[in-house]
């Protein structure tokens, strides 16, 4: 039988409300000359109204099998990069106009484990495919740790060019800690660091017969599952409660047990699968009365809820469903074929987006920066808010939509910037009765864009002077009525809110 697609669980925007106060920026703080900053938000307005962006996605595995001897146990799930955006096309457009044509637009690569161990490591060569969703593709397949590497996590790293030998840039991933083998232990929720909570993403994967070749990951095409030789997606994994319904699913937080309700959600799409219990396998058999804490890189089956003993199972490309047979002498057990049965290895995704089209960038675009987080700071007169984050540096500007803040470079975790009154967003904020959301951006001296997804939201009171018509039967001698209007609305009527 053919699987139902559900609906994937809508995500709650991070939100944090506060309330911005009057600003008198220190004197240590930096701020771009009038000049390039008129310059630059003319460029910012075009880049808001038509964003020309260049995003490069990471995908890899939390965990990674340390080889021993001459082995090489290539990582599974093996590192993925996408190229998307429409500012990759752009670039091809503007190296063109300078009569490099499409030979020096390609983009190539290189992948290989952070230099920090103790030998030098192999790298591999990537060269991007573009798919019918105009995305590039490129795929690492030969990686490995030897055992000669004593580290117990390392980042891989990863250097873009053109083939015209124009550096684009250098992109980290996420740290990847180091395990000998799977654990086959009972796992302790004392010990946390190889168990499996609700929320985060999941790779799939099976082997027929324990082959290498015979490698297929749990994927989505076409809005339809498949079991693809090529690619692998991310699956959120959320941890249900047992008596709910398909049409309800409402999310727990806590760790993933066996014997556990979950549902699998693709990160790419969006499309989920219907409610599944999963189950600890072993030898081939389903465990029925197994509750302990699911590890990195345990085999595990997928039971449809309400079913039959019916199993998420592969036949050759396809995802279908399998019918385990009951054990009469053991209850407690279910006998699967080799296509139910799946390992499970925790993903991580790390994004980088830039656009250079501001200006002809010659620069590499690294370090990309990255926003993790948003924090209201200081008192009295100044409100100041901290931008949370990895790979900052002192050439960067804090930009509110298309109006620059004033920064400071702390460190390369952290920059502070005073946020700007509404009153810059806004012609009429004398009168303002709606919202005004603006994107936070950074900007590096030379014109280039880094975005994120933060954004910023004034909210007007909507108890501010109640039942009052504002834009009617205002005396023309009001000046001193407005600026007092102003004051208070700045003081006690305005929040700022941070979403992400």
């Amino acid at each position: 039988p053919s699987l139902p697609a559900g609906p994937a669980a809508p995500a709650e925007p991070l939100t944090r409300p506060c309330r911005p106060r009057s600003r008198s920026p220190p004197r240590c703080w930096v701020r771009s000359s009038p000049y390039q900053t008129n310059l630059l938000r003319d460029g910012v307005r075009r880049y808001l109204q038509l964003p020309a962006d260049q995003t490069v996605l990471i995908l890899h595995a939390k965990v990674a099998q340390k080889s021993y001897g001459n082995e090489k146990r290539f990582f599974c799930p093996p590192p993925c990069v996408y190229l998307s955006g429409p500012g990759w096309k752009l670039k091809q457009e503007q190296m063109k106009a300078r009569d490099q044509g499409d030979a020096g637009f390609r983009v190539c690569g290189y992948m290989g484990l952070d230099s920090m161990g103790s030998s030098l490591m192999e790298t591999q060569k990537l060269s991007f495919e573009e798919q019918p969703d105009a995305k590039g593709f490129g795929c690492a397949k030969a990686l490995y740790i030897s055992d000669t590497d004593k580290r117990k996590h390392f980042r891989l790293v990863l250097k873009l060019f053109f083939s015209n030998g124009q550096e684009i840039g250098t992109f980290h991933s996420k740290l990847i800690k180091v395990i000998s083998k799977p654990s086959q232990k009972k796992q302790s929720l004392k010990n946390t660091d190889l168990c499996i909570s609700s929320g985060s993403k999941v790779s799939l994967f099976n082997r027929l017969r324990s082959q290498t070749v015979s490698t297929r990951y749990l994927s989505v095409e076409g809005g339809a599952f498949i079991a693809s030789a090529r690619q692998w997606a991310a699956f959120t994994l959320h941890l249900a409660n047992e008596h709910c319904t398909r049409s309800e699913f409402p999310l727990r937080e806590g760790y993933i047990r066996y014997g556990s309700v979950v549902q699998l959600v693709c990160t790419a799409t969006g499309i989920a699968l219907p409610p599944l219990i999963i189950r600890k396998v072993m030898k081939q058999f389903a465990m029925l009365d197994v509750d302990e804490p699911i590890s990195q890189l345990h085999k595990c089956a997928f039971q449809f809820q309400g079913s039959d003993r019916m199993y998420l199972c592969l036949s050759t490309e396809k995802v279908i469903q399998f019918q385990a047979s009951p054990c009469p002498k053991e209850a407690n057990r279910e006998l699967l074929n080799d296509g139910s049965c799946w390992t499970i290895i925790g993903t991580e995704t790390v994004e980088y987006t830039f656009s250079d089209s501001l200006a002809c960038i010659r620069e590499p675009v690294s370090p990309v920066p990255l926003i993790t987080a948003l924090q209201l700071t200081g008192g009295g007169d100044v409100a100041m808010l901290e931008v949370q984050g990895e790979y900052f540096h002192a050439h960067l500007k804090v930009w509110f939509g298309d109006v620059e803040a004033e920064t400071m470079y702390r460190s390369p975790k952290s920059l502070m910037c005073v946020v700007p009154d509404v009153s810059a967003f806004s012609s009429d904020w004398r009168w303002l009765r709606y919202p005004i959301t603006v994107p936070l951006l950074l900007i590096r001296d030379d014109g280039l864009i880094y975005s994120s997804s933060f954004t910023f939201t004034y909210t007007p009171e909507q108890s501010f002077i109640p039942g009052q018509q504002v834009l009617s039967d205002v005396p023309q001698d009001s000046d001193k009525l407005l600026d007092s209007i102003h004051q208070e609305f700045t003081r006690t009527n305005f929040h700022l809110f941070m979403q992400s």
